[in-house]
């Protein structure tokens, strides 16, 4: 986890089930989202050690909060067809 790139949150269609954020204030802090929850206006985040993720304990934070003090895991996405050479 600790080889990951972190990126500002710059949309909320970034937010999204099973990425993983981390605090700026406490950067060796990983948690990885859940889905949205209406009910309670947030989105419950689930504390992550070495790639374990633990669901015991959870924390509730708010889109707002997530914009403004966290940032999400970039991952290098691949399209299917752009990793063949075409002759």
């Amino acid at each position: 986890m600790k080889n990951n790139k972190f990126e500002t949150i710059l949309d909320a269609y970034q937010l999204v089930e099973g990425a993983h954020i981390r605090a700026k204030q406490y950067p060796e802090e990983i948690f990885t989202l859940a889905a949205y929850q209406a009910d309670k206006r947030g989105y419950m985040a689930y504390p992550v050690d070495n790639g374990v993720m633990y669901q015991d304990f959870g924390v509730l934070i708010t889109e707002s909060e997530l914009m403004n003090d966290y940032e999400i895991g970039s991952k290098a996405l691949t399209e299917p067809g752009l990793s063949r050479k075409v002759a």
